[in-house]
């Protein structure tokens, strides 16, 4: 019988780490925590050291994207899959990760024993994605394949971040973009410093001339 499925946990939060641990120390005899990292470095020093089956890694780590995590592993170790877990439940994220190397994409209100199948299935090398959002990726793929999305589709930008560099645009205040998207202001503050980073810019007035440039809103 094959062993445990041998795991590295990368997420910047420690209590996610904790919680994680606990809950797959549930199936001890399935999946076997080996190393755990709270950023991108750190993470590719636990995959070096440990060379486990799986990453699981959040898409964002502080500062720096989880996207890069998956890349640079997915470069230096091909053998090693790289899952996903994340809040984030956006479908142009999961196209993201996919185009990255990620072998899956699965949203933190998984349960242990859907994690640990999710996990057996990537390792035997299936490419898992969240229930939840296998519909709308359908919808997602079928109106790419049509020519239709969102302004900034095409750069790599989110629906919802489309919207807020629309607000933008429209000369809103985070405070107000955060009340008209009924969010809140970090929110607003973490969707813009996307925006930005998929632009290539480092502010809100650049990010509005790229979007103006690139011909985004009317």
């Amino acid at each position: 019988m094959p062993g445990p499925v041998r795991v590295v946990l990368v997420d910047d939060h420690e209590i996610v780490r904790q919680g994680l641990k606990a809950m797959l120390g549930r199936h001890a005899a399935e999946v076997r925590i080996v190393g755990e990292a709270a950023d991108v470095a750190a993470g590719i020093t636990a995959v070096e050291t440990f060379r486990p089956d799986v990453v699981l890694t959040d898409l964002r780590l502080g500062a720096a994207s989880g996207l890069d995590l998956v890349r640079q592993v997915v470069a230096r170790w091909p053998q090693v899959k790289v899952v996903v877990l994340t809040v984030y439940d956006d479908e142009q994220y999961v196209y993201q990760a996919l185009r990255a190397g990620a072998a899956g994409y699965l949203l933190k209100r998984v349960d242990g024993a859907e994690l640990v199948r999710h996990l057996s299935e990537v390792v035997a090398g299936q490419v898992v994605v969240d229930p939840t959002l296998a519909g709308r990726l359908a919808t997602s793929a079928a109106r790419l394949q049509h020519g239709e999305f969102w302004p900034g589709a095409h750069l790599g930008l989110s629906q919802r971040e489309s919207e807020v560099l629309a607000l933008m645009v429209a000369g809103l205040s985070n405070r107000a973009i955060a009340a008209r998207l009924v969010v809140g202001e970090e929110t607003v503050k973490s969707h813009a410093s996307s925006v930005y980073r998929k632009l290539g810019v480092g502010d809100r007035t650049a990010a509005v001339a790229a979007a103006i440039r690139e011909g985004l809103y009317q």
